[in-house]
């Protein structure tokens, strides 16, 4: 059955530790198990200046469209700055991090698989 999420009246919650490092991160879940998917997990995730995810990987590919602000998206080798309007695709198995830069919040939406494993 089509479902229809309102992003603004969907809930968020805050986030320290785990993954996360430099600050609280708020998240705000739009699509997952909760709401029917199966197979999709869909969220916001909003960083504040300084604010990143420890280096880490999933088994599953991931999918970042930047919303606002300015962050950076690295691998092992590289890092790549961030800014609204870009996508960027992790392959599965790739260790990667993201997050804001030291002068700017940064915004993004996630997309992956709901089975998605995340190690660190």
């Amino acid at each position: 059955m089509l479902k229809v999420i309102e992003v603004d009246g969907t809930p968020s919650e805050d986030a320290v530790g785990g993954i996360f490092e430099g600050g609280t991160v708020n998240m705000k879940t739009l699509i997952d198990k909760h709401v029917g998917a199966e197979e999709t997990k869909v969220a916001i995730v909003t960083f504040p200046p300084g604010a990143r995810t420890k280096m880490h990987v999933h088994n599953h590919e991931q999918t970042l469209y930047i919303l606002s602000g300015k962050g950076i998206v690295a691998n092992e080798q590289e890092e790549h700055i961030a800014t609204p309007g870009t996508i960027f695709l992790i392959p599965a198995g790739e260790k990667h991090w993201h997050g804001a830069t030291q002068e700017s919040s940064f915004s993004h939406l996630y997309i992956y698989n709901s089975e998605t494993q995340t190690s660190y």
